[in-house]
C-alpha cells in the first residue's frame, strides 16, 4: 500500500513538473523570438491606461507569465521611459492576461499535442534560423503542456478513493486559509503562477480537492505570483519596487479578500459555473479582470500611497557599499585572484550600466544633479578600471606566466572598455543634454521615439554583456556578437529617417540634426564597447575565426 502511494506521488510530482517545465519552455520561444519587439510595443504603450492594461495583457498571454512582463517593464521604469503609474497599469493588465493563459490552457487536446511536438521538434531540428526555431520551441512547450495536463490526470485517478486523500480532501475543505497559504508558496517556489492554477485546477477537476480548497488555491497563486516579481526586483530602483509592492499588495489583499468573502457567501460560486474545475479557472479570471477595472481609475493614488511603504533612496544610502571585490591575499593564487577581478569588472558594468539608464531622461528634463552624479561616478569607475589593472598586472602564481598573463590582458582589456563607454556617457551624452537644455531644444516625436528605442536596444545589450561576463556562457557570447551587428544596421536606419526628416524640413529636426546623430553615434559606441566582451568567451570555445563568427 506504502508502495503503491509512493509511486503515484512519484508520477503525480513528474507530471507537475514537466508541466512547470513546459509553461517556461513556451515562455522562453516567445522572449527569444519576440522579445525586442515586445519590449518596443510596451515601451510605447503610454498613450492611455487602458492601451497600457491591454498591451500588458496581451504580452502575458504572449509570455505565458505576468512575472516575466514585469521583469520587461521593469527595466523601461529604471530608464525613465515608463513612469510608475504606467508601470503599475500594465502589471495590472498582465495579471488578467496570465489569467486568460490559464483559462486558454485548460483544455485536453489529445489531437492537436502529437501534431505539435512533431512539427516542433521538426521545426527546431532542420531549421538554422533563429526564429524559427524558437517557433519550434513554442510548439514543443505547448505540446508537453498538454501531455502534461494529461499525464497529471491519469496519476490522480487511483487517488481519488483512498483513505488518506479523503482526509487531506476534508482537512482543505476546512482550513482554507492553509490551503491559500500553501498555494501561493508553491505559485512563489515553481516561479509561475500559470503552472501552479493549472495543476490546483486540475486536481479539482480530478476530485481531489475540495471545490472550496480549489477556490484557496488559486487566490493563493495569485499572491504567490505577484510576490515572484518582488523577489525578482528587489536591487531595482525605487519606481519598479513601488509598482511591483503596489501590485503585490493589490492583487494579493484582493485574493485573501474574495477568499474571506465567499467564505461568508459561498453561495457565490454557483454563479461560476456547474464543475469544481470550471468554477475555480473562472474565479481566477473574474478576480484579475474585477482588480484591474477597479483600480485601473485610481492607478495614481495607488502609486504615490505606496510611495509610504518605500520612500526615496538618501544620497548617502546610494553611496554605501563601494567597497571592492579585490583581494590582496589572493594575488599568489591565480584562480581566486581572476575570481576577484570578474566579480570587480561585474560590479563595474552594473554602475555603467546605471549611468546609461539614468542618463536618457536628461534629454527631457535636464536635471544638473542627476547629470553631475553620472560624472561622479564616471571617476568611480575610472579609479576602479586603474586599480583593476594595477591588481591583474601583480597576479602570480604557480601557473605558467603566458597563461596569467592572456587571461591579464582579456580582462584588463574588458575593464578599458567599460571605462570607454562611461567615458561616452557622461562627457559625451551628458554634454549633448545639457547643451539641449541650454538652447531649449526638443527632438521631434519621431525623433524622439527614434532615440528611446535605440537606448533601449543598447540598454539590453549592456544586460546581456554583463550576463556575458558572469557565465562566460558561448551561446550567449554569441549572440552578443549577432547584436553588435544588428544594432549596426539599426543606427543606419535611424540616421537616414533622420535625414528624411531633414527633408520634410521639420523645424525640431533640423534644430537637434547634430545632438540626434552624435547621440545615435554615442549610443552604438557604448554599444560596441560592451559587445567586446564577447571575444575572449568566442576565442576560448573556438567559435571566433579570425574577425568572423563561426558557422553552425
Amino acid at each position: 500500500m506504502v508502495e503503491n502511494t509512493f509511486f503515484i506521488l512519484l508520477n503525480l510530482a513528474s507530471a507537475a513538473a514537466l508541466l512547470i517545465w513546459s509553461v517556461r519552455l513556451v515562455r522562453t520561444g516567445f522572449e527569444r523570438a519576440f522579445g525586442g519587439q515586445l519590449r518596443r510595443w510596451l515601451q510605447l504603450s503610454t498613450t492611455s491606461r487602458f492601451t497600457a492594461a491591454g498591451c500588458g495583457s496581451i504580452a502575458a498571454i504572449l509570455l505565458q507569465s505576468s512575472t516575466a512582463v514585469a521583469v520587461l517593464i521593469a527595466g523601461f521604469m529604471s530608464a525613465g521611459t515608463i513612469n510608475g503609474i504606467v508601470g503599475l497599469t500594465i502589471l495590472l493588465g498582465a495579471d488578467l492576461g496570465s489569467a486568460i493563459v490559464a483559462k486558454l490552457l485548460n483544455s485536453s487536446l489529445s489531437l492537436v499535442a502529437p501534431v505539435l511536438l512533431l512539427g516542433g521538434v521538426i521545426t527546431f531540428l532542420r531549421s538554422a534560423r533563429r526564429r524559427p526555431r524558437q517557433f519550434g520551441r513554442i510548439a514543443i512547450g505547448l505540446a508537453l503542456l498538454f501531455m502534461s495536463l494529461d499525464l497529471i490526470r491519469a496519476a490522480s485517478r487511483p487517488m481519488i478513493e483512498s483513505a488518506q486523500s479523503q482526509s487531506v480532501i476534508l482537512y482543505l475543505a476546512d482550513e482554507t486559509a492553509a490551503a491559500f497559504l500553501v498555494a501561493a508558496l508553491f505559485a512563489w517556489l515553481v516561479h509561475s503562477s500559470v503552472a501552479a492554477v493549472l495543476l490546483f485546477v486540475t486536481m479539482a477537476g480530478q476530485g481531489i480537492i475540495p471545490a472550496e480548497a480549489a477556490f484557496a488555491m488559486v487566490l493563493g497563486a495569485n499572491l504567490g505570483g505577484s510576490f515572484i516579481a518582488l523577489v525578482l526586483t528587489l536591487k531595482s530602483g525605487v519606481m519598479v519596487r513601488r509598482a511591483v509592492l503596489a501590485n503585490l499588495i493589490l492583487r494579493g489583499g484582493g485574493a485573501a479578500g474574495l477568499l474571506y468573502l465567499l467564505s461568508v457567501v459561498p453561495e457565490l460560486s454557483g454563479y461560476l459555473g456547474s464543475k469544481p474545475a470550471q468554477q475555480a479557472l473562472n474565479l481566477h479570471l473574474v478576480f484579475n479582470a474585477t482588480l484591474l477595472l477597479v483600480c485601473l481609475p485610481f492607478v495614481g493614488p495607488l502609486f504615490r500611497a505606496v510611495s509610504l511603504i518605500v520612500p526615496d533612496i538618501s544620497a548617502e544610502a546610494e553611496a554605501a557599499a563601494r567597497g571592492t571585490a579585490l583581494d590582496p591575499d589572493a594575488l599568489d593564487h591565480p584562480k581566486r585572484a581572476f575570481s576577484c577581478a570578474l566579480r570587480e569588472l561585474v560590479h563595474i558594468g552594473g554602475r555603467v550600466e546605471a549611468m546609461l539608464r539614468n542618463v536618457l531622461p536628461l534629454y527631457s528634463s535636464f536635471d544638473e544633479m542627476a547629470a553631475a552624479a553620472i560624472r561622479a561616478e564616471n571617476r568611480d569607475v575610472a579609479q576602479r578600471s586603474l586599480k583593476l589593472r594595477i591588481y591583474l598586472a601583480s597576479i602570480r602564481g604557480n601557473d605558467s606566466e603566458d597563461k596569467i598573463g592572456t587571461r591579464a590582458i582579456e580582462l584588463a582589456g574588458i575593464a578599458a572598455n567599460l571605462e570607454s563607454a562611461a567615458d561616452m556617457i557622461s562627457r559625451k551624452m551628458v554634454m549633448l543634454a545639457e547643451t539641449m537644455s541650454q538652447e531649449n531644444l526638443k527632438f521631434s516625436n519621431d525623433g524622439w521615439k527614434d532615440v528611446t528605442g535605440f537606448h533601449d536596444t543598447v540598454y539590453r545589450n549592456v544586460q546581456l554583456s554583463i550576463s556575458v561576463l558572469m557565465n562566460e556562457d558561448p551561446s550567449l557570447a554569441r549572440m552578443l556578437v549577432e547584436q553588435k551587428e544588428i544594432v549596426r544596421d539599426v543606427a543606419q536606419r535611424l540616421e537616414k529617417q533622420h535625414l528624411y526628416r531633414l527633408k520634410e524640413g521639420l523645424s525640431e529636426s533640423i534644430e537637434t540634426s547634430s545632438i540626434h546623430l552624435d547621440l545615435l553615434r554615442a549610443l552604438k559606441a557604448v554599444n560596441t564597447s560592451f559587445a567586446m566582451i564577447a571575444y575572449p568567451v568566442l576565442s576560448d570555445s573556438g567559435e571566433l575565426l579570425g574577425s568572423r563568427l563561426a558557422a553552425n
